[in-house]
């Protein structure tokens, strides 16, 4: 069982900010900028490739959905988008609030405050 899986059964805390009944999206734990949004499918596969089509395409409409709620609450000109898989072998979609292509890089991670994280995800949700 992955991290993920762990955090959708709700063993692990997390800072919800969407969820349905295929995909399941929650704040980073490491904020490589402030807002950094994960978006998964709650299907545990490893490699996007894998991922069943109409997973993978909810995955993404809803990663669009959460997207413009992440843009209007951190207000930065971009919103970029990767899947890298390495860090936990269960796809995941990163949204990272960027003002430039610079801020993708996964070296700048750094754990928030509780009460910070907490204050990004009420900042979010105000546009879901």
């Amino acid at each position: 069982m992955s991290l993920f899986t762990k955090i959708i059964n709700g063993e692990l805390p997390c800072y919800k900010i969407f969820e349905d009944e295929l995909t399941f999206s929650f704040l980073a734990l490491d904020q490589v900028t402030r807002g950094h949004t994960l978006v998964i499918p709650k299907q545990e596969v490893n490699h996007w490739i894998d991922v069943p089509p109409e997973i993978y395409s909810r995955l993404h409409l809803n990663a669009q959905k959460i997207g413009k709620a992440v843009h209007a609450a951190m207000k930065t000109p971009r919103i970029i988008t990767a899947m890298v898989g390495f860090e936990v072998p269960h796809c995941h979609l990163h949204l990272i609030p960027s003002n430039s292509v610079a801020d993708l890089n996964f070296s700048k991670g750094k754990r928030l405050a509780p009460e910070e994280m907490s204050q990004i995800q009420k900042e979010i949700l105000q546009f879901l």
